[in-house]
């Protein structure tokens, strides 16, 4: 074979290795199916180690710290508002002013609070990143010469993405989501309470009687929440396999494109450019028609959680009006509640507002947990005799 002919073939081999759904796992070295689960466990038992280099937990608790301390102060923030209202409510001029003096010290340490979380997240995610990258290139370039990575046909055979790309959001979306759902727990835990005892019970005429409904707000809240995640459900079913199949494509197109630079000169003496040049775009129209399916996702979901963020206020407000009318809830008891609401059923939909950086997550997971596995069967044949 000349050398033209051995630059095409290797060009059609990686350029049919797009992986068609990457959604339900990735295969191992011999062919079978891993699944996510497999791989999940895979990635944690590498990436846990960060925690014992020096001043991981340090971080740790500074984050961890800083996202109770924001929770405190939100909380502080919601009676506040409860007090702020009920003085426009009563025309309470003294007491008003009492109230906007307050909140400069309130509003001064959520903006600190919101300073130290920015760092100590990013500072996290940074150090989590620079093991993790060092540990899959200390591996990856271990010995005297490079290890062959085995993948199956359909995945992309390109280390350095994997590394680069994936392993970046490995480490980044964790840290973020974490923070994010602790937050979202607490504040479930935190504000329900509000809901509970101040939304008390709700007292409606009907059939010939009267009818109670006991805690209705937090009734409310549960079931709208379930109706916005089960949407979203459904809605963004498919995003993990997009996202996947869109990581693939784009570390497919440039590994094709290293090839065709690494080859060219042994492509341009045999004559002909275009096998190539063919090979190169359709790897690139293959990245494009993912980012396409990707785009589509993101637009369905963006529907859901669009109309989630506008119509939430409303319902609490909706749901304050019959307390508030017949004077049993105050103004400001109204507002403390329907931002309580808020808060609540954002929490409970955390699904909703995090499902496309989760599904983008567990992609990039699933693609370095692939590379660590390739590793550990590369390096296991090496050590057979």
């Amino acid at each position: 074979m000349n050398s033209g002919a051995a630059v095409r073939a290797a060009m059609r081999l990686q350029a049919g290795r797009l992986t068609a759904d990457a959604g339900g796992g990735t295969h191992s070295t011999d062919g079978r199916l891993t699944s996510n689960r497999t791989l999940l466990a895979r990635f944690w038992r590498c990436a846990a180690g960060f925690w014992r280099a020096p001043g991981a937990w340090g971080v740790t608790a500074a984050l961890l710290g800083g996202t109770l301390l924001q929770l405190a102060l939100g909380f502080r923030l919601n009676y506040w508002n409860r007090d702020f209202f009920d003085a426009i409510g009563h025309r309470d001029g003294p007491g008003l002013a009492a109230q906007a003096l307050l909140f400069l010290p309130l509003a001064g340490g959520s903006v600190l609070l919101s300073v130290l979380a920015v760092w100590s997240r990013m500072t996290m995610q940074r150090r989590w990143r620079a093991w993790l990258t060092g540990h899959l290139i200390d591996r990856w370039l271990a010995g005297t010469r490079l290890r062959p990575l085995l993948f199956h046909s359909t995945e992309d055979s390109n280390p350095e993405f994997r590394i680069a790309e994936d392993a970046r959001v490995a480490t980044d979306s964790p840290v973020s989501m974490a923070v994010g759902l602790l937050s979202a727990v607490l504040n479930v835990i935190i504000f329900i309470g509000i809901l509970w005892t101040v939304g008390g019970n709700l007292t409606m005429a009907g059939f010939g009687g009267t009818l109670t409904v006991p805690k209705y707000l937090v009734i409310a809240v549960v079931a709208y929440s379930g109706l916005v995640t089960l949407a979203m459900t459904l809605t963004g079913r498919r995003m993990v396999a997009v996202i996947a199949g869109k990581n693939a494509a784009e570390a497919q197109f440039r590994s094709i494109a290293s090839s065709w630079r690494d080859r060219a000169e042994a492509a341009a003496s045999a004559g002909d450019l275009r096998e190539p040049h063919r090979l190169v775009s359709d790897a690139f129209a293959a990245a494009i028609e993912r980012w396409r399916a990707m785009c589509l996702q993101f637009m369905q979901i963006t529907v859901v959680a669009h109309a989630n963020a506008m119509a939430a206020p409303i319902v609490g407000w909706f749901l304050c009006v019959p307390p508030y009318l017949d004077g049993t809830m105050s103004l400001g008891e109204a507002a403390q509640v329907v931002a309580a609401f808020v808060t609540v059923q954002a929490a409970l939909n955390w699904l909703v507002d995090n499902y496309g950086a989760l599904a983008e997550c567990l992609s990039s997971v699933n693609r370095v947990a692939a590379l660590l596995l390739a590793m550990d069967a590369s390096e296991h044949k090496a050590e057979v005799p």
